[in-house]
């Protein structure tokens, strides 16, 4: 079975898709969508595991004062880029109102992929390369392993705009991006 596409989205725009086009998609156009090489992106449905992550980073991450956590809104890395990292820590000057939809990448402290079945080659190869490249400090990449959540952390080590690995958290994710965090991994507490 084919799922026909609508008429605005193929065979796209002339010169194809630009990152500001994502804030003008027609109506019917999915609630989460990505701009990758130029090319939209449409998340798939997420899995439970996904959404328990994300609620228990939003309600464990304690930014200091001048950055908040914002999740599903997009950064926009360049003309043809504008990926929708799960979750960012943001500087809180970078949302003047609540008409903001995307942030430029100096804006963006920290990115956090949840890697899904579907996304795993963007979340562990494109993206990443993606956001170093834009000079985003600290990236964190969340899988499931064992029905529990492991946490990658990397951090941008500027001179060669590469993300080296600061270590992989199980059951408990302690580390320092500009802030200390620590945080309880276990997901069991969601399924009580």
């Amino acid at each position: 079975m084919t799922a026909a596409f609508p008429e605005w989205f193929y065979p796209g725009p002339p010169g194809g898709w630009t990152a500001d086009m994502l804030d003008h998609l027609p109506p019917d156009a999915p609630a989460h969508v990505e701009l990758i090489d130029g090319s939209l992106i449409m998340m798939s449905p997420q899995t439970a595991f996904h959404m328990f992550v994300l609620r228990l980073l939003e309600r464990e991450l304690s930014p200091p004062q001048g950055l908040c956590v914002v999740r599903e809104m997009s950064v926009t890395l360049g003309l043809r880029q504008r990926p929708e990292p799960d979750l960012m820590i943001v500087d809180r000057r970078a949302l003047p109102d609540l008409k903001t939809t995307s942030f430029r990448p100096e804006d963006v402290h920290l990115v956090v992929e949840v890697v899904s079945p579907e996304s795993a080659d963007r979340d562990r190869v494109t993206k990443p390369i993606k956001y170093s490249s834009a000079g985003i400090k600290y990236l964190w990449r969340i899988e499931p392993e064992d029905e529990q959540a492991v946490a990658y952390t990397f951090e941008l080590e500027p001179s060669v705009k590469a993300y080296v690995p600061t270590g992989i958290h199980r059951k408990r994710l302690t580390t320092y991006v500009g802030f200390e965090v620590d945080i309880d991994l276990d997901l069991s507490r969601f399924l009580d």
